[in-house]
């Protein structure tokens, strides 16, 4: 399966995300509510550590996978060859909002874009990233945050953590009012690693329905079989997911 490169800025395969209280926070496109409260920007707490937030990224990669076949329809992906030492994970919505995440020697690194948050550089008069979203980036991330096909100057969100960081940060902001600001609770609050999250959501957005107990196997990374496969997928076979596997570098059970 062909993949994107580094740098790249109009491959059609680029990195997953092409421009090119009490109340729920309305996510965009399709009816899912995330629940409250959420992982946000401005509450980092419930966000996994940087290797579970790598092998969730993959599960959810292989879940669109399998569920959506057609590659321009998933929303979720995973590029285990990013770069040399690097892997990415990504997410679009087909409206230009979406994250990409670096994992590599400095930690793990998330951009996030919502266009039609308060903070969107497309809703300012003079177009711009809102001050403090990348201005503390710390040095060791320069090279993620200067990615060309990251397309940093469509940015309303960022945070980062460092391999021995006790925690995700941020940078030093100040917030317009809203629930959700920058858009982080909708596109993160899916990481919380709990399947019943996914489970809720892609049964919205694909409109069907998602086994749980084969969502839970693809949460706990069990080896790829026909038999997990078509519970989330009745037609699909496993020989058309083996490319797919190899790109999330996803475990597949070994041919009897």
């Amino acid at each position: 399966m062909e993949s994107a490169a580094k740098g790249s800025s109009s491959n059609g395969r680029e990195p997953h995300n092409q421009l090119a209280g009490e109340n729920p926070v309305q996510r965009r496109i399709v009816g899912y509510k995330i629940p409250w409260p959420m992982i946000s920007s401005r509450d980092l707490t419930a966000l996994p550590t940087i290797e579970k937030l790598k092998k969730l990224t993959q599960s959810l990669a292989m879940l669109d996978a399998i569920i959506m076949r057609e590659w321009d329809y998933r929303y979720y992906s995973f590029n285990c060859k990013w770069a040399e030492g690097e892997q990415m994970a990504a997410m679009r919505n087909g409206e230009g909002d979406g994250w990409y995440c670096c994992f590599g020697l400095p930690g793990a690194f998330l951009k996030g874009f919502d266009h039609e948050s308060e903070m969107s550089p497309w809703s300012m008069e003079t177009h711009r990233v809102w001050p403090g979203v990348l201005d503390d980036v710390p040095e060791d991330f320069k090279t993620f945050a200067m990615e060309p096909a990251f397309s940093m100057e469509d940015t309303t969100f960022c945070v980062w953590r460092g391999m021995r960081d006790a925690q995700w940060s941020t940078g030093k902001i100040s917030y317009p009012d809203g629930d959700d600001p920058d858009g982080s609770g909708w596109m993160l609050s899916v990481l919380d690693g709990n399947p019943t999250t996914y489970k809720a959501w892609a049964e919205d957005y694909y409109e069907r329905s998602v086994s749980l107990s084969a969502v839970r196997e693809i949460y706990e990374h069990m080896p790829l079989t026909q038999e997990l496969a078509q519970e989330l997928n009745a037609t699909v076979k496993l020989e058309t997911l083996l490319a797919d596997a190899a790109e999330i570098d996803y475990p597949v059970a070994k041919s009897r």
